[in-house]
């Protein structure tokens, strides 16, 4: 549109930007216009002269991320927050400036999304999973937080070729990780498809020039077959009364990147790389042109899929079929006008059938991944593993299988029928000894395919077991089952937090024996004595326990303990302090350990002055 041909100069004029939003986005009142333009002054006020490190003015990105959320018909408090979502980078703007400016709403959202945008989201440690959990976490308080974030990043990618191609890359790759599911799990296809395609174009340049190449040749090889077919359809719909409008697409270059590499076969060897979408009126409309175009043409087996009736779990509906036409597979989806605009905008399209839109609460409970962050939001998440699968679950691929009476149950690929049990019911989980799907009986570990009909078998005898914690998938069940080990089974032994704490020990000791190795370093340096090696030979044997000499200490026989090892102690009834080695797997498992721990080093032999 003329909006971002004018936004990618480098030299404009502040009023005239104003006004070309104007024209663009005419929906907006008079008195959400005067809001916007007092964000607008502001913004130029305290940034107008700055410039980002590609040479281009700082106000453009802000700009044209509230204009892509105006482009998705979000409010206008959303539109501005996306003009202000950076504004706290700006040295010496206080939130209390911004709030008594534009109120706590606006202020909140932009908070929140700054605090996204300082986040670390790809690396791979313990802070990621906390990074990811507070971005996820924000949602619950106002989806908007997410919308902002997700209009900046993918402006942000449109605009990815004015830095090195390494930062690409690494940009590219957060945003198939996080950015590209989380709107998918919104509901937002065509924002999830452009930031696919975009990251896969600065990822691999080489495979993205090839798919779009064969994509624009596929296309007009087949004008006149796709318009054969959607001439068939119109006249057959025009005879049974119902209004459709029909266009073709091309499929995301992505998913095309998918399917080649889930075939092993080139691009040019596909032959399903455009589809036909069909716009009706009515639900009933949509199965009636079900069967018109089976009519017409001989469905595929299995490639029939009713999300209508069966929404996934973002709100998505929408029927899919693949017929045979002219001897070549074509897609073929049918959904109604409001289906179309859940599908492509989604969460964000609730806005468009609010009235008062500035001022009512959009309702987004509806979405799973909200009743799933709602039920966490309160839980005490520490563990990286534990968030790394959470993640996995929340923006990972998923299926929907029925309970035997009709109840759709989503669940992450791969689940199996011990998670299944855990989702229907705790009770039922932890009671599991065989399972069934569509009427045959499966293992319990094998997983579950879409649509499946399962039912669990139980015995009041039967409780969680290690092999089935070794094989669940979804956090739900591994903590449950988690939890009943622990309370109930002497014999457990959780390894991975025993990992985690050794390394945690490990990570403290060496901490502590830096520091007194510094400490050493300058004594001897004051006394001239030189440079102090850091073995058994300095060490006198004995323990000093919390800074006290000739406490009562008792060497572990378990892991017996030499002068020069890292160790850890803690307080035991009858042996005073008990010393172990760090890496000890008897200390790690003594209960509640944490809380009866005492800081212990090798006593230090005195340095002789010269």
């Amino acid at each position: 549109m003329d909006f971002d041909i004018l936004t990618n100069n480098t030299v404009l004029d502040p009023d005239e930007l104003e006004r070309e939003f104007f024209r663009t986005f005419p929906r907006f009142s008079d008195e959400e216009k005067s809001s916007f333009s007092s964000a607008w002054k502001f913004l130029v006020e305290k940034t107008g002269t700055l410039s980002r490190s590609c040479g281009t003015p700082y106000i453009l990105h802000p700009l044209r991320v509230a204009a892509l959320l105006a482009d998705k018909n979000m409010d206008m408090e959303c539109v501005i927050c996306g003009l202000l979502h950076s504004i706290f980078e700006i040295e010496g703007i206080s939130q209390e400036e911004v709030e008594q400016k534009f109120g706590p709403t606006i202020t909140k959202i932009v908070y929140d999304t700054s605090k996204i945008t300082g986040m670390k989201i790809n690396a791979s440690t313990i802070q990621q999973a906390d990074n990811i959990r507070k971005m996820l976490f924000a949602m619950v308080d106002d989806v908007r937080v997410i919308l902002v974030k997700l209009a900046d990043r993918l402006d942000r990618m449109r605009n990815l070729k004015s830095i090195e191609e390494k930062k690409q890359r690494l940009i590219s790759a957060e945003v198939l990780d996080i950015w590209a599911p989380l709107a998918d799990r919104l509901g937002m296809q065509n924002v999830k498809n452009e930031l696919e395609d975009l990251s896969l174009k600065y990822s691999n340049p080489n495979v993205f020039q090839q798919i779009k190449a064969i994509v624009a040749q596929k296309k007009d090889d087949r004008a006149s077959y796709l318009q054969n077919a959607v001439s068939s359809i119109q006249k057959a719909a025009e005879k049974a009364g119902i209004k459709v409008s029909i266009s073709s697409r091309a499929k995301h270059f992505f998913s095309i990147y998918k399917k080649m590499q889930k075939r092993n076969v080139e691009a040019s060897q596909l032959y399903d790389l455009l589809a036909l979408r069909i716009i009706c009126n009515t639900n009933s409309e949509c199965y009636a042109l079900v069967g018109i175009v089976h009519g017409l043409w001989k469905p595929m087996d299995g490639r029939f899929k009713d999300y209508i009736a069966m929404p996934k779990a973002n709100g998505y509906q929408s029927l899919h079929t693949t017929v045979v036409c002219e001897g070549k597979p074509l897609e073929i989806q049918i959904r109604t006008q409001k289906m179309h605009d859940m599908a492509e905008h989604g969460v964000a399209s609730h806005w468009l059938y609010k009235k008062g839109m500035n001022h009512d609460k959009v309702d987004v409970n509806s979405l799973e991944i909200f009743n799933q962050l709602q039920k966490l939001k309160k839980q005490d998440l520490s563990d990286e593993n534990f968030f790394s699968r959470l993640k996995n679950e929340l923006l990972g691929d998923e299926i929907y299988v029925f309970t035997p009476k009709g109840d759709v149950i989503h669940l992450p690929l791969g689940s199996n029928a011990i998670d299944f049990a855990y989702h229907v019911h705790s009770a039922v989980g932890e009671k599991i000894v065989g399972a069934k799907a569509d009427g045959k009986i499966i293992p319990i570990t094998t997983p579950l395919k879409n649509t499946q009909i399962i039912e669990i078998i139980t015995n009041p005898q039967s409780h969680p077991t290690e092999a089935q914690l070794k094989v669940a998938k979804t956090t739900k069940a591994r903590q449950k089952i988690h939890s009943w080990l622990t309370a109930n089974d002497p014999n457990f032994v959780d390894k991975a937090a025993e990992a985690q704490r050794a390394a945690d020990l490990a990570m403290q000791n060496d901490k502590s024996r830096a520091i007194q190795e510094e400490k050493r370093k300058k004594r001897a340096s004051k006394k001239g004595a030189g440079e102090i090696k850091n073995s058994a030979e300095n060490l006198t044997g004995k323990v000093i326990a919390d800074g006290t000499k000739n406490m009562i200490c008792t060497f572990a026989g378990c892991c017996s303990p030499q002068p020069g090892d890292l160790i850890v102690g803690y307080v035991s009834k009858r042996k005073g302090i008990m010393i172990h080695k760090a890496t000890c797997l008897t200390f790690q498992r003594i209960s509640n350990i944490e809380n009866r721990m005492v800081n212990v080093q090798w006593e230090e032999k005195k340095i002789k002055e010269k």
